[in-house]
């Protein structure tokens, strides 16, 4: 018989997915579970593969303002090419494979950049033109980013979130030293690097996937997260995820198209979200263009439900046009770069101050 997620199990994942800094009898109080149970529970939900940790830093201290989102559908002859190619790219930090579909997310210095990369895996005709959405993280560009809480909360059917939405980015607190830019110290380097670097250092070194995260972190990288430098995450891997009450969210969806005029992102994210119970789990708004990732079920949910749902593509056409979709099932998604967010560091950072 096919595994099945318990009550237990389905409710400790949803306090993880939050990523909040709660006690930890606070995450107890508010899920139901003994102590002995949340742990055992923990523990394997990071055997299994089923959650990952990682440390998400804020573009701009970074020196990396810009990111890209692309959806590449590959000619079927040259889809590894065009893996290997994104993978070594300058600025990866995540590549989504699937059966016929490629999703990367690029950091980049310069708005000049993702140009060039693009033109590069053209010219080489490896893709067709690809769909591209580049923001600036220094403002509300990236509401979503691999924000799972949400979706989970409404498989397992949890009457709410806990921190849902986490995004990427946004206003920082601009120093006043003649510039107004977020010049990271030496220490303060040393420290992000530390965290990025800790997910996998905890790997090589044999610790669990669940000892990741920030207890017992040391004061100067406490700060980092307390500024929102970095942000400490607990990722789900869809593709791994077993099913709850026969209901599982095995369909993963990529939307992108054109805002209408006078369409506002945040009323049609609340209206997905209250209306339609659709959490999407990526939100990118672009100029041009807006990107969505959200999953869906392969098993039609009951009739009742239905009827009380409000319509999802009619909705997204009330605020996008020339709408693209792209399904694949989430078994077939594999990670080449799986939030390798420490590639991102640079070899020497010319830092200030001590």
């Amino acid at each position: 018989m096919a595994r099945t997620l318990t009550d237990a199990e389905a409710r400790v994942i949803s306090v993880l997915l939050a990523s909040r800094p709660d006690r930890e009898r606070e995450r107890l109080r508010g899920i139901d579970v003994p102590r002995s149970t949340y742990h055992a529970v923990r523990r394997r939900a990071y055997q299994e593969g089923w959650l990952r940790d990682r440390y998400v830093p804020h573009p701009v201290p970074l020196g990396r303002p810009v990111v890209s989102f692309v959806l590449f559908r590959p000619f079927a002859d040259r889809f590894d090419d065009l893996v290997a190619a994104v993978s070594s790219a300058p600025g990866a930090a995540v590549v989504w494979t699937g059966a016929q579909l490629v999703v990367a997310v690029l950091f980049h210095a310069k708005e000049s950049e993702p140009r060039k990369l693009l033109a590069t895996v053209v010219d080489r005709r490896l893709v067709p033109e690809p769909a591209v959405v580049t923001v600036r993280a220094d403002g509300p560009a990236i509401p979503v980013y691999f924000d799972f809480e949400g979706l989970w909360c409404n498989v397992v059917g949890l009457g709410g979130t806990l921190a849902y939405p986490h995004g990427l980015g946004g206003a920082l607190d601009r120093p006043d030293d003649g510039d107004g830019e977020v010049h990271p110290s030496a220490h303060q380097w040393w420290g992000i690097g530390e965290l990025l670097r800790r997910p996998f250092a905890a790997e090589d070194q044999g610790r669990g996937g669940h000892l990741v995260g920030p207890l017992g972190l040391p004061f100067a990288q406490r700060r980092l997260l307390e500024r929102g430098w970095v942000t400490h995450r607990s990722i789900l891997d869809p593709s791994r995820l077993p099913p709850f009450q026969g209901r599982a969210a095995d369909q993963v969806v990529f939307i992108t198209g054109t805002p209408r005029s006078g369409a506002l992102p945040e009323v049609l994210f609340a209206t997905l979200s209250r209306d339609s119970r659709v959490y999407p789990f990526l939100f990118v708004v672009g100029a041009e263009r807006w990107m969505l990732g959200a999953m869906g079920g392969s098993t039609p949910p009951p009739e009742a439900l239905r009827a009380t749902r409000r319509p999802v593509l009619p909705t997204l056409r009330e605020y996008l046009e020339g709408i693209e979709i792209v399904q694949e099932p989430a078994a077939g998604f594999r990670a080449p770069v799986d939030h390798r967010y420490d590639r991102l560091l640079p070899a020497a950072p010319n830092a200030r101050g001590s």
